[in-house]
C-alpha cells in the first residue's frame, strides 16, 4: 500500500506517466508518507552494526528492526537486501554485549517464525552453533536464554531440514540443560518446543491464520515463503521421527537419553518460586505431561521399565490429589495406560 501511494505522489499530474517524475523531491515523499521500509531496515542494520554508536542506540535500531520484519514480506527482504550476514554477523561476534545479543536473537526470532523461505536462508549459514551457546547459563543472561529459545523455536518448526542438522551438532544436549534452568520462561518454552517438535504433521496442521502467504486457489503457484509451500510438501515439515529418535537416543556424555531427563525434570523439578518458596510451576509441568501423551499415544513410543516405574509414581500421586495435569480425561487415562 505504501508504494503504491508513493507511486501516486510521485506521478500526480502525469497522466501518461511512462516513468517517475524527476520534479519531485523525494525527501518531500519521505517526509508525506515515511520512508520505504526497505530504507528503514537498511538503517537500522547499518546502526546496529556500527560499533562507534552507543549501545542503547544500537539496541533501538534493533528494536525498530524487529518490528518491520513482523510482516513477512519485510522478513523475506532481508536476503534481497543482504542482512542476515551482518545481523548473523552481529549474534556471532565475541565483543557483542548481551543485550545486543538478546534484541539480535529476538529479530532472527521474529523473521524466521511461520517462514519457510526465511528459515531455509538463515540456516545456511550455520546458525545453530551459536543460537545454542546463547543458551548457556554460564554466559548469557536468563533474558537472552529467552530469546535464544524463542529463535530456536523459530528457526526449528516445521522446518525438518534444520532438526536434521540439530541432530548433526549435538543440539538435543542442550535441551536436557535448557529443561533445569534457572530461568522458568526457559524451561517452558523448551517443553513447549519439544512438544511442538514431536506433534504428528497432518493435512490440518497447516489449516487456520497464520502469517504466511496461502494461495487462493489449488492452481496457484506455491511460493517458497508461503503456507502451501509446506502443506505441498509435508516431510519438509516433518520434524516428528527426528524427535522421537532423539527422545530416546541414549547420550553418552550423561548415560541417559533425553525421555530420561524429561522425566526426571517432571518427578524432581528444579525449586520454582520467590523468596525461596518452592511452588509447584502448572505450566512447566503440565508442557512435560503433553510431550509424554504425544510420545507414547500419538506417536506410539513406548517407555524403558525404569520410566514408566518413575512416571507411575508420579502419575499415582497426581491422581490421588485429583489432579488431571492438564490432560482431558480420556487423554489422562491413555495415558496411565502407556505406563501401566
Amino acid at each position: 500500500m505504501q508504494s503504491l501511494l508513493r507511486w501516486s505522489v510521485e506521478n500526480s499530474g502525469n497522466s501518461s506517466a511512462p516513468s517517475q517524475r524527476t520534479d519531485v523531491d523525494p525527501g518531500l515523499v519521505d517526509y508525506i508518507l515515511g520512508k520505504p521500509d526497505a530504507q528503514l531496515m537498511k538503517e537500522a542494520i547499518q546502526i546496529a552494526t556500527d560499533p562507534s554508536k552507543d549501545e542503547d542506540t544500537r539496541i533501538t535500531a534493533l528494536d525498530d528492526l524487529e518490528m518491520l520484519v513482523e510482516s513477512i514480506d519485510n522478513a523475506n527482504d532481508l536476503k534481497k537486501l543482504n542482512m542476515w550476514e551482518p545481523l548473523h554477523g552481529l549474534l556471532s561476534t565475541a565483543s557483542t554485549t548481551d543485550p545486543l545479543k538478546m534484541q539480535t536473537l529476538w529479530v532472527i526470532g521474529t523473521a524466521v517464525q511461520n517462514n519457510p523461505a526465511a528459515q531455509l536462508t538463515y540456516l545456511a549459514l550455520d546458525p545453530l552453533p551459536v543460537i545454542l551457546s546463547s543458551l548457556s547459563p554460564s554466559t548469557n543472561s536468563a533474558k537472552t536464554r529467552s530469546k535464544a529459545m524463542y529463535a530456536l523455536s523459530g528457526l526449528l518448526k516445521h522446518n525438518a531440514q534444520a532438526v536434521r542438522q540439530l541432530n548433526t551438532t549435538g543440539g538435543w544436549l542442550t535441551f536436557r540443560t535448557a529443561l533445569e534452568d534457572s530461568d522458568v520462561n526457559v524451561r517452558r518454552k523448551a517443553a513447549f518446543l519439544l512438544n511442538t517438535l514431536l506433534m504428528p504433521t497432518t493435512a490440518g496442521t497447516f489449516d487456520g491464520p497464520s502469517r504466511m502467504h496461502t494461495p487462493q486457489s489449488a492452481s496457484a503457484p506455491v511460493h517458497p515463503n508461503s503456507h502451501a509451500s509446506m502443506a505441498s510438501d509435508p516431510e519438509s515439515a516433518s520434524t516428528t521421527a527426528a524427535t522421537m529418535e532423539a527422545l530416546q537416543k541414549e547420550c553418552k556424555s550423561e548415560g541417559s537419553s533425553l525421555m530420561d531427563a524429561l522425566i526426571s525434570a517432571l518427578a524432581d523439578p528444579v525449586p520454582f518460586g520467590a523468596d525461596g518458596e518452592w511452588e509447584r510451576d502448572t505450566e512447566f509441568q503440565e508442557n512435560l505431561v503433553r510431550i509424554l501423551h504425544t510420545f507414547s499415544v500419538q506417536c506410539g513410543g513406548t517407555f524403558s521399565d525404569a520410566q514408566r516405574h518413575a512416571l507411575r509414581g508420579f502419575f499415582g500421586g497426581a491422581e490421588r490429589s485429583g489432579d488431571s495435569l492438564g490432560l482431558s480425561r480420556e487423554e489422562f487415562t491413555q495415558l496411565k495406560s502407556a505406563i501401566a
